[in-house]
């Protein structure tokens, strides 16, 4: 795409490390991508434009597909307009296909699907279509049929211009107009003639069925409807975002075959950022759309027409010549370069010394971002990945727009750790630093320092995902003995415990202060509380049940690694600037996740707790104090609850357990489930062939889909001799993460290599007694 667009001067090739989005030494090591790339660049060409149309500029966002980087992923889908699945043609849909199709139906992203790979043996589109049809429960839109001569695959043939797109060897297009087509098919491949009408006839069957106004127009003209007219009909059919069709396109996109067609379907297909429905904010008064929210603080505002711009910061990175880049989404107003930013998340003023349109590893300097540009900044000393960034006047940092936050991130807890022990207090030093930054580029690697044992505990959601982060340790010649990688366990509380009172009157940070608070923790399934409970409820399960209205103010609620921390001020005060009610919820927030780190049973962190914090500010408030008198009121009064917890043996383990998909060849099947079963703890949920429509709920009949013939079709048994005629099956099973670790190359002796594994956390279980005595 880059380089059909005039970006770059050079075919990027995954398989020999020279990739543009691909650009980490280990992501050209192991031809994977380990983390998101932003690319920005204009299509069609200039050189390619009709009379009176113009280019239009393409946010490219190359996300990774492994499971361990999934946070990866959940991050940037809610910044996409549109989105391309790009699918292996041989394997058809994937594990981690359907995961990332679910991920764009949760956050309702319209997307078209590139089938990839058709040059390679054993490739079919027919089955990579009616994969879709069963496995993605949507029906395909095949806007184009692979260009077959004998058994190679030369080029495309979009059935809605009826027009033929014919690649060389040497990446060179030749465009075959409708006469030309037929003529050039009659000698190579008769068959393909008819094809493309019986396609054409099948999409505007289907859109007739899903779009009143195509079928409108096909009452009135029959089926030889123009271009413009289906083309405009496939835009409205995925404009809700819902799935249930999806435009098919085919390529090979090693040897180039199908990029610029695609690049097309990008321009025609997908919506513009102005097309998309308002973002929706997270503010203390509840979830509203960020237009609503604005226009309210605006009327309250004396400059009438100051710019007001919100900002998502969908990832950070670490480049080697700017620092730390954040990189942002605009989805309001127009965000300057030289312009004072506010960080609803964090509660902190930053300010970007430079603004860049990015090409991957390339900066081109900018004065600003406009709505729906995608954009990085530098020079900002504490934005994370899931940060909100907002810019107003300085008033209206005082309003609603003080804590509106984009979709505030949510992050999986960890289930693998490693221990790292610097050899030095100059090695450790630089540790430090490094762990920051990465847990700044991703949230999901977590890092405490643990003072007794004198080294340092990394945790992460998988083998991989921990894999790359030592990598990168050792990239920046970190001297330090790295621990195996283990299983984080977690700890759980059994029942509810007694609220737990703790004062602190001391200097903390060297300012003086005094306050307190009340904190009950009990474990999550024994809470029954719900968003909407009346303030009635709330003060009676706090016992404050003889509270007013204006008495009892339920401020917070944050949700992280499974625990749940709520914030309730009782008798608030009336004066903001002597009781700031965000800062001391988020300090006393901090301080009970602080606490929750460290279980007392055996240091492992706590999971599945929700934590009442209650500051009654007749008994709690003496006067002004630091953020850090809050945050070690917080941390103290939840530590000394869970140590009564323990005390009275009111605290169990728990371990990951996965949700794991392996896919082998139905001669070892039997073998893999005895195994999984018998020294793996494991439970093997059910058998499913490959090679069939996964059954279920949504399921659409194959028999109506359209799917083109593969040219092999006819001479099938020659065509399985080259496929090796395998059948496979797929075990779906849940087993605990310990016994999965390294599982991988045990399958590896047991299948040959001929095998597939994918896993995901499904949930914690509570650690039997004979279990926890193995660890």
């Amino acid at each position: 795409m880059l380089y059909y667009s005039g970006s770059t001067r050079h075919l990027g090739n995954v398989d020999h490390g020279d990739t543009v989005t691909d650009f980490l030494p280990m992501e050209r090591e192991r031809g994977i991508t380990i983390q998101s790339a932003a690319a920005s660049f204009n299509w069609p060409r200039l050189e390619d434009l009709k009379p009176g149309s113009e280019s239009k500029t393409i946010n490219l966002i190359d996300t990774p597909g492994h499971q361990d980087f999934q946070y990866e992923v959940l991050r940037c889908m809610p910044v996409l307009d549109g989105a391309v699945c790009v699918m292996d043609s041989v394997k058809g849909v994937e594990a981690h296909t359907e995961r990332v199709w679910a991920a764009a139906q949760q956050f309702k992203i319209p997307r078209i699907i590139f089938v990839n790979k058709l040059d390679r043996e054993g490739a079919s589109f027919r089955k990579s279509v009616r994969d879709i049809a069963s496995r993605l429960k949507a029906w395909p839109l095949v806007c184009q049929i692979p260009w077959w001569v004998g058994d190679d695959f030369v080029g495309v043939i979009d059935i809605i211009k009826r027009v033929g797109y014919k690649w060389t060897s040497g990446g060179g297009r030749k465009t075959f107009n409708t006469e030309a087509l037929t003529s050039a098919l009659d000698s190579e491949n008769p068959s393909l003639i008819g094809e493309i009408d019986i396609a054409r006839e099948q999409l505007i069957e289907r859109l007739c069925e899903v779009d009143d106004e195509i079928a409108m127009a096909f009452a009135e003209q029959g089926a030889d409807l123009s271009e413009e007219v289906i083309k405009q009909s496939i835009r409205r059919a995925i404009s809700d975002g819902n799935g249930s069709v999806a435009p098919v396109f085919a390529g090979a996109s090693l040897r180039n075959i199908g990029v610029e067609p695609l690049l097309d379907g990008v321009v025609e297909y997908l919506p513009s950022p102005e097309e998309r429905p308002p973002v929706e904010v997270k503010t203390s008064q509840g979830t509203r759309k960020v237009e609503e929210v604005i226009a309210q603080e605006t009327a309250k505002l004396k400059q009438k027409n100051a710019n007001i711009a919100v900002a998502s910061v969908f990832k950070v990175i670490s480049d080697p010549h700017r620092g730390m880049l954040s990189f942002v989404r605009v989805y309001h107003g127009t965000l300057q370069r030289n312009g004072t930013m506010w960080n609803s998340t964090q509660r902190i003023t930053e300010k970007p010394l430079v603004m860049m349109q990015v090409l991957a590893n390339k900066h081109h300097d900018i004065p600003h971002l406009n709505v729906g540009a995608i954009g990085a900044l530098a020079g900002l000393k504490h934005a994370r990945t899931g940060d909100t960034l907002v810019i107003s006047p300085e008033k209206g940092t005082d309003t609603l727009m003080k804590s509106m936050q984009i979709r505030p991130a949510v992050i999986p807890p960890a289930v693998t750790f490693i221990s790292i022990e610097p050899f030095s207090k100059t090695n450790e030093d630089a540790l430090e630093k490094v762990l920051k930054d990465a847990s700044r580029e991703d949230p999901s690697l977590r890092w405490i320092k643990d003072e007794k044992a004198g080294h340092y505990i990394l945790s992460g959601m998988g083998l991989l995902h921990l894999e790359v982060a030592i990598d990168n340790l050792k990239r920046h010649k970190i001297d330090a003995l790295f621990g195996t990688i283990q299983v984080d366990y977690k700890e759980c509380l059994t029942s509810q415990m007694p609220p737990e009172h703790y004062l602190i009157d001391r200097p903390v940070a060297g300012k003086p202060g005094k306050t307190s608070c009340t904190a009950t923790v009990q474990p999550v399934e024994a809470e029954d509380q719900v968003a909407e409970d009346s303030w009635k409820d709330r003060a009676a399960r706090l016992g404050y049940s003889d509270l007013e209205t204006s008495e009892l103010l339920y401020r917070s609620s944050v949700e992280r690694d499974g625990n749940v921390i709520n914030v309730y001020i009782v008798h608030p005060m009336s004066d903001p600037k002597q009781f700031d009610i965000d800062t001391i919820c988020t300090n006393l927030q901090n301080g009970a996740f602080s606490a929750l780190y460290r279980g007392p049973r055996k240091g492992y962190p706590l999971h599945g707790c929700n934590i009442d914090i209650v500051l009654d500010c007749q008994k709690d408030f003496f006067g002004l104090a630091s953020p850090g008198h809050y945050q070690q009121t917080g941390y103290h009064a939840v530590r000394n609850a869970l140590k009564k917890a323990e005390e009275r043996d009111m605290v169990a383990l728990l371990e990951p357990v996965m949700k794991v998909d392996i896919v082998c060849p139905e001669s070892v099947t039997a073998q893999v489930r005895h195994d999984l079963a018998s020294r793996h703890g494991g439970h093997v949920l059910e058998t499913e062939d490959v090679s069939e429509g996964a059954p279920g709920e949504g399921e659409i009949n194959i028999e109506e889909v359209y799917a083109p013939p593969d040219p092999y079709e006819s001479v099938s048994s020659l065509r399985e001799d080259k496929k090796g005629a395998l059948r496979l099956l797929k075990l779906k099973a849940r087993v605990p993460l310990k016994d999965m670790l390294s599982y991988d190359q045990h399958l590896r002796s047991m299948t040959e290599g001929r095998h597939s594994i994918q896993m995901e956390l499904d949930t914690f279980e509570r650690v039997t007694s004979n279990r926890e005595k193995l660890l």
